[in-house]
């Protein structure tokens, strides 16, 4: 058996409210938090970005690994879309920040949304392989979004980490499955500042065909259908594709609620599906099935199928719950300050 051995999130304190950010642009409010179920969203500030998202929540993930040293660690990949350097890894940074010995590997993956997902799959299966021992898998973002854009409302940071192992886990790895093809929905060229997107390419041709393909597809792999999982997590880019996507499947909106945090923290790009599963692990009881559907844009969903074991008791308040760092000690932003910490303002050279 693999799967989790340790898991952990990180959420910035700041926020904006979606309010904040339709008065400066003139737009509808309202629209937003009723028709995408979006109400406020993190912001990181200016010594803030996803290495150091990275290392904190790798921290709270090793104190829920046990006995886990950052010198057993064989290999850290971290999924983002918003590493800070175009040519330098983020994943060296965070394994000496960490502790971790200098015969390790490191790589940094990018697949927009679902690069977190992506560095999670790797490591299941270098540690399946027995190749390594442990595997750090990071997704984690400070995303971007256009000023006046649509993606301004959701666009926001947040990180999760998760410890893959094979002995004393929280949570099996009962199956993976992958399914993906060229869907130019979203993208970013070099030297851009900001994404686009292909608004009819997003919805049908791209989040939902890719996820309930995927969602089908592993369900079909191992056996079950939606009323055998206790939860399921979905990529998140508003709050009301989650929703929908479950639906269209046959899931309760229960089984999604645990990991359905884009209302309040909008969309963590990469970090989307991870933190949400980190949620829901906080929440869960030994033996509970959960499922996990990832989704990056261009276009490809990742699947996970996890069995919660014994462990999850002894470990789940070894580190911050993700519900108090979504929820606690909240510091809100007016526009000005939040244009300021995302550098939004840019002066010519």
């Amino acid at each position: 058996m693999v799967g989790i051995v340790g898991y952990g999130a990180h959420i910035p304190r700041h926020r904006i409210k979606v309010e904040e950010i339709a008065k400066v642009w003139g737009a509808d409010a309202p629209s937003y938090k009723k028709g995408l179920l979006l109400t406020q969203k993190s912001v990181p500030p200016p010594d803030t970005d996803t290495i150091t998202l990275s290392v904190e929540a790798a921290k709270n993930a090793l104190r829920r690994a046990g006995n886990v040293a950052p010198a057993d660690i064989g290999a850290i990949y971290i999924g983002s879309e918003s590493h800070p350097y175009a040519v330098k890894p983020s994943g060296t940074v965070v394994a000496e920040a960490l502790g971790a010995t200098p015969e390790i590997h490191c790589a940094d993956f990018e697949f927009a949304c679902k690069a977190g997902s992506e560095a999670m799959f790797v490591c299941l299966g270098l540690v399946k392989s027995g190749y390594i021992k442990y595997g750090l898998a990071i997704g984690a973002d400070t995303s971007q979004g256009a000023p006046g854009d649509a993606l301004e409302y959701s666009a926001s940071a947040g990180a999760a980490a998760f410890i893959m192992g094979s002995e004393n886990l929280i949570a099996e790895a009962v199956e993976t499955y992958s399914f993906m093809t060229d869907t130019p929905d979203f993208w970013r060229r070099e030297y851009q500042f900001y994404p686009q997107h292909g608004g009819r390419f997003t919805g049908e041709p791209a989040y939902f065909k890719h996820v309930t393909g995927c969602a089908n597809g592993i369900m079909k792999k191992v056996g079950m259908k939606p009323a055998d999982f206790n939860y399921v997590i979905f990529h998140q880019p508003n709050g009301k594709f989650p929703l929908r996507v479950g639906q269209m499947l046959g899931f309760k909106k229960e089984q999604i609620e645990p990991g359905w945090l884009t209302p309040r923290l909008g969309n963590t790009y990469s970090g989307s599906s991870p933190i949400g599963l980190t949620s829901t692990l906080d929440i869960a009881k030994p033996g509970d099935m959960i499922l996990m559907v990832s989704y990056g844009s261009g276009a490809g969903s990742d699947g996970f199928v996890w069995k919660v074991t014994d462990r999850i008791n002894d470990v789940r308040d070894k580190a911050v719950r993700t519900t108090k760092l979504l929820d606690e000690n909240q510091f809100y932003v007016d526009y000005g300050t939040y244009a300021k910490f995302r550098h939004k303002i840019r002066k010519n050279d």
